[in-house]
């Protein structure tokens, strides 16, 4: 033990002096944190310290997420993951896949229909009670939502996977949401041409697409050279509208230079403009 007080003082601030952090101090000293701080305030590190804090600090960081984040959220951040498919979760996880984003820390959802936002906003609630972050781009009017969770991320990444090979021969009802939600997502309807298109540039999703349409006695043809599924003649349409549609306040950009519109419509409404287009 220290005999005075200006000793313990002192000893604090030369043990300060020569490079010691506070830690440090702390178990040299065997005195409370709080104590120590008021003796060696005005007393800075050295750059070499600070540098020294930084490396241990850095390592420290790097040691716990191979331990415990591979895959995982932090400690406290549980994230549920049901086990079997259900209707929302093909939902998620298709929209995830289509007009999202799945990296190894967060997925991400973009689109400029707030109807669409608001949905997979919902869904996530309902299914694994997480909220996002949520940003909108003023200038282009897309708005994104993200969820920030290293589990999520390896749970969604893993499910859509397996939802490729899942919706192949799973109950008409569920091949529907995840068709809906590609045509919500990548999907457009040209007037002029009468047809219905979606984009994608993932050859295999639209062999994926390809398949569950005919699953529906839609006929659709790949378009490789635009990397998109089309649908043409009235029969195919009017299957696509009565057993797939786009959802309701999905609308297209008005601002498009190559729009013919110049409105907001909705894309349903345009699909039955079509329609209506051909002679009865």
């Amino acid at each position: 033990m220290y005999k005075t007080a200006s000793s313990l003082i002192e000893k604090c601030q030369r043990l300060r002096e020569r490079g010691f952090t506070l830690g440090e101090i702390v178990k040299t000293t065997e005195l409370p944190k709080t104590t120590i701080y008021g003796y060696i305030r005005n007393i800075p590190l050295s750059l070499k310290t600070k540098q020294k804090v930084t490396l241990a600090t850095t390592k420290r960081i790097n040691e716990f997420n191979i331990k415990y984040r591979k895959g995982k959220c932090i400690p406290g951040r549980v994230v549920l993951k049901p086990k079997n498919w259900n209707d929302d979760l093909i939902f998620l996880v298709a929209h995830f896949m289509f007009d999202g984003e799945i990296n190894t820390h967060s997925c991400i959802y973009n689109n400029r229909n707030e109807s669409l936002i608001n949905r997979v906003k919902f869904s996530m609630e309902k299914v694994f009670n997480l909220r996002p972050i949520t940003w909108l781009n003023k200038h282009t009017g897309v708005h994104r939502i993200s969820y920030h969770y290293v589990e999520l991320a390896d749970y969604i990444k893993r499910r859509s996977q397996e939802l490729k090979t899942y919706i192949k021969t799973a109950s008409l009802k569920e091949k529907g949401i995840f068709l809906k939600a590609f045509f919500d997502d990548e999907g457009s309807v040209h007037f002029e041409k009468r047809l219905v298109r979606g984009y994608q540039h993932n050859l295999d999703i639209l062999r994926l697409v390809r398949k569950l349409l005919l699953d529906f006695s839609i006929e659709n043809k790949i378009d490789e050279k635009y990397n998109e599924i089309v649908i043409g003649r009235k029969e195919n349409i009017v299957k696509f509208r009565d057993e797939i549609n786009f959802s309701k306040r999905i609308y297209i950009n008005p601002e498009r230079k190559n729009s013919i519109w110049k409105k907001k419509l909705e894309k349903r409404e345009i699909l039955e403009r079509v329609i209506n287009s051909y002679q009865k």
